[in-house]
């Protein structure tokens, strides 16, 4: 997937309604890349999955798969950042420890995968966020994408 390709799908997730009931799609013949879930008021989605790491965590694979990653988190962030300003970086996991109340979507399910949040605000009551994150240390590393209310933050 490209820069192009990417910004396509967070564009296309920002002007996509939320559905009334939730949705899961894992495009077929991929593991990772191009999951998508959807619920009332949010989308989240795999913009690019590394490797995963079952057969091996090495230094130089796992530091290759990061800076893959990263660079493409960065070509992102700079794309989002011309079109809407400097991003604000929301910490995720203090939200977990709150009073017990359940954790909003797309939140509860980008905190399985990171601990913070690069988040823009493109108006029309819906906020965009880039994270990087992994599930396990044999997981692949995600760059993800979600789209919310502005109530949700």
């Amino acid at each position: 997937m490209t820069l192009e390709d990417r910004l396509t799908t967070i564009d296309s997730l920002l002007a996509r309604p939320f559905p009334r009931e939730e949705e899961r799609v894992q495009p077929a013949g991929k593991a990772w890349e191009g999951y998508r879930s959807s619920g009332r008021r949010s989308h989240l989605c795999f913009l690019q999955a590394s490797q995963d790491f079952w057969d091996g965590r090495g230094e130089d694979v796992v530091e290759a798969a990061e800076e893959e990653i990263a660079t493409a988190f960065e070509a992102l962030v700079t794309a989002l950042t011309s079109r809407w300003g400097r991003p604000e970086v929301v910490d995720l996991w203090p939200d977990l420890e709150g009073e017990g109340s359940p954790v909003p979507e797309p939140l509860n399910e980008l905190s399985l995968y990171s601990g913070e949040m690069s988040v823009w605000h493109p108006g029309a009551g819906r906020w965009v966020a880039l994270a990087v994150g992994q599930a396990d240390p044999e997981f692949p590393i995600l760059l993800l994408a979600a789209i919310g209310e502005t109530p949700l933050l």
